[in-house]
């Protein structure tokens, strides 16, 4: 079982001084742990199921392009980006800046955003689920066309691009891994099967997640895709510090259904510390599951 480190919360004491160097160590220690990733929120806002909207939250990329100078290893992206806050073609361009200056290490994640004050607090316009599926999709597909050989135009319903050009071109080949999140059986999933490579799931019960993954199947069949080609990630289901035995035996029947990735976050006030006590209690025996 491998693992990535998820930070999202940016309360912590002394801040905002504070929050350059602990954010800088927290994914140091991660990358000594074994992470194969460290990602990040992609908010204006904290959310309300966290904190307060008026917590502290940082610009997801500049904090990647940070992230990349002081790491070495571990792949960088965000958990998700909503597909309203930034255009498409100027979110390949990021996405391949971080790429580029990571040395090879940039993940796209995707979703079709759902936070509806920050959009209304910072005046981002913020459409209907359905339209924001749709410009999920778009956005999917400009993305691919910019990290191919196609530099030409790009004609949907919601983006019009008259030119592709995304030079320089990623590191990785043939592009960045895509990622997305979500468990909507009839477009994110599909989704997944169509433009990605990884998905993301919430830990809702082994039943639910065999099901989606049943789903996620169909949909590679239905597409002429292997299977075995999408990553597949769960969120953590608990706390891998504070009840580690609970932690590893619900990883332990998560990974019975073809679960290969979970993502842990640091709880607390000193995310250094809660990496620190995870990479020596709970990281090697979640490496034997």
């Amino acid at each position: 079982m491998r693992f990535s480190v998820h930070v999202y919360n940016f309360t912590i004491p002394g801040e905002p001084q504070t929050l350059a160097p602990t954010l800088a160590e927290t994914a140091r220690r991660a990358e000594q742990a074994g992470a194969d990733a460290v990602t990040l929120m992609d908010h204006y806002f904290q959310m309300e199921t966290v904190g307060r909207s008026e917590d502290p939250m940082l610009e997801g990329y500049t904090a990647l392009g940070y992230l990349a100078a002081v790491t070495e290893r571990v792949k960088l992206g965000l958990l998700v980006t909503g597909v309203t806050y930034r255009h498409p073609g100027l979110l390949a361009k990021i996405a391949t800046t971080l790429d580029v200056l990571s040395g090879g290490r940039a993940i796209l994640g995707l979703g079709a955003a759902w936070y509806e004050r920050e959009h209304l607090g910072l005046g981002v316009p913020y459409p209907s689920m359905k339209e924001r599926f749709e410009r999920l999709e778009e956005t999917l597909q400009i993305v691919h066309q910019m990290w191919s050989d196609d530099d030409g135009a790009y004609e949907g319903k919601h983006y019009q691009l008259a030119e592709t050009i995304c030079h320089p071109a990623p590191i990785q080949q043939p592009h960045p891994p895509i990622l997305l999140g979500g468990m909507g059986e009839k477009k994110t999933l599909r989704f997944v099967a169509e433009y990605g490579d990884a998905c993301n799931l919430f830990p809702a019960g082994v039943d639910v997640i065999r099901h989606k993954l049943e789903v996620l199947d169909q949909h590679c069949a239905d597409v002429g895709r292997d299977p075995a080609d999408i990553l597949r990630t769960l969120q953590s289901p608990g706390d891998a510090v504070k009840d580690p035995e609970k932690f590893l035996e619900d990883v332990a029947a998560y990974a019975e259904l073809g679960i290969q990735s979970v993502s842990v976050s640091p709880h607390g006030p000193d995310p250094v510390a809660w990496v620190s006590e995870f990479a020596e209690r709970t990281a090697p025996r979640l490496a034997e599951i």
